[in-house]
């Protein structure tokens, strides 16, 4: 099963804050569940793209309007949904603002 993980930091966290993973991606790189990772910019350099009646806006971020913010995403693919908890529970910064687990899903739908 495919997961994401999204680590959410305070707006007032510092650069960098919470980002020393080294415990996570020994374990879900050791055991091959590691399938990307991406740090964010500060989220106001974010923008917020619509489309309304053909009239195509841009708004600069950040969106939605909150204290916490995603910093970064992990996909992973384990074995359970209990293993992608085990693996969140290693991120720290979780503490502050969570880690939000969110299974994946393809064009067929969820996958179990």
């Amino acid at each position: 099963m495919k997961f994401v993980l999204n680590l959410y930091l305070g707006a007032a966290a510092s650069p960098g804050q919470g980002l020393d993973h080294a415990e996570f991606l020994a374990a879900a790189g050791q055991a091959g569940e590691l399938i990307g990772a991406h740090a964010f910019a500060d989220p106001s350099l974010s923008a917020v793209v619509r489309v309304r009646d053909g009239v195509v806006t841009a708004t600069e971020g950040p969106y939605p309007r909150t204290s916490d913010h995603v910093a970064v995403q992990y996909v992973v693919d384990c074995e359970s949904r209990e293993r992608a908890v085990g693996l969140a529970a290693l991120i720290p910064g979780g503490q502050a603002g969570g880690v939000e687990l969110r299974p994946l899903m393809d064009p067929a739908g969820l996958e179990m």
